[in-house]
């Protein structure tokens, strides 16, 4: 690839760039800079088809549980199809996301103790209000629209691909890449990246199915999945070539490398860069998906200011 950046098609805000020599150190490293959408993650891509399919269906609404970016795109989407959207968000979840989700125009309730509780209390207000319950990783539509970004890595990087690492919450986004990625570049390798204190999807596709897990303490709220959805783990396993955990404080540290080099991440993007430590013998050219720029002001400093001062 002779360019530096590649912009993707239909003004998606996506592109893919070589990364900075700082990020890079020697390898042959390219972003694909989910970040740049408008807001500022990849999420709209599954949430806009979803909810297309809704409003066909004859929806009015839609009720959905996120602890931040799945909100504000499902309130982003529901506003361009013309549904009422509710989300549901735990306690304690980031407030510059939260602000972005009302000011889509969502309606919102702050309950539950994690992800996983604020899922099962909308469930249940979906169900008493007879609308639809958009449970994030589990619609078919949205590893559809995921897999327009191995489309578009495929399309822009044509024959110079070896591996893409991919940052793991529910496991959709790397489920959807990895399926197009399986069917138009089939030797690449798909790694994903996964919170060591939010370890359920590693967990699960070692183990071959969905399993039990309690544990969930992960500053990065894009990775902080306590239950694991069964579609999204025996996708994993069709298309993932390995899982790699990272911990709070090699996350943290990925942040400030970022912000060095010019670039605002939330943990959970830092995540895939933090895997490469775990990789050394990574095919190269290497793409990392930078799934999302939206951390609260506080969280972010103390990460650029004092990584050590995370868990390892």
């Amino acid at each position: 690839m002779t360019a530096n950046v590649v912009t993707s098609r239909e003004g998606s805000g996506s592109s893919i760039e070589l990364a900075p020599p700082s990020i890079r150190r020697e390898r042959r490293l390219y972003l694909k800079r989910e970040d740049r959408h408008e807001l500022g993650a990849f999420k709209w891509r599954g949430a806009l088809p979803t909810l297309e399919q809704y409003r066909a269906r004859g929806a009015t609404g839609v009720v959905t549980a996120s602890t931040g970016n799945h909100g504000a795109a499902t309130a982003w989407a529901a506003a361009r199809v013309g549904l009422q959207a509710t989300v549901y968000a735990p306690r304690g979840s980031s407030r510059s996301k939260l602000d972005l989700i009302t000011s889509l125009g969502a309606q919102l309730h702050l309950e539950g103790r994690d992800l996983d509780e604020a899922k099962d209390l909308a469930r249940a207000f979906a169900t008493g209000q007879n609308l639809p319950f958009f449970e994030d990783g589990a619609e078919p539509a949205q590893y559809d629209g995921y897999g327009s970004i191995a489309g578009e890595i495929v399309d822009q990087l044509a024959g110079n691909l070896r591996s893409v690492v991919v940052p793991v919450g529910n496991g959709a986004l790397i489920g959807g890449i990895g399926r197009v990625l399986r069917q138009r570049a089939p030797a690449v390798r798909l790694i994903g990246a996964v919170a060591e204190q939010a370890p359920v999807m590693a967990l699960s596709y070692e183990a071959g199915r969905a399993v039990a897990c309690d544990q969930m303490r992960t500053f990065a709220d894009g990775l902080a999945v306590r239950v694991a959805i069964p579609h999204a783990v025996e996708t994993m396993r069709q298309c993932v070539d390995g899982v790699v955990r990272v911990t709070e404080r090699e996350i943290a540290a990925a942040v400030g490398a970022f912000a060095g080099a010019g670039i605002r991440v939330e943990g959970a993007a830092a995540a895939a860069l933090a895997a490469l430590a775990h990789l050394p013998g990574l095919p190269e050219p290497i793409v990392l998906v930078v799934t999302g720029r939206n951390i609260d002001e506080d969280l972010y400093q103390r990460a650029l200011e004092n990584a050590p001062s995370f868990p390892d």
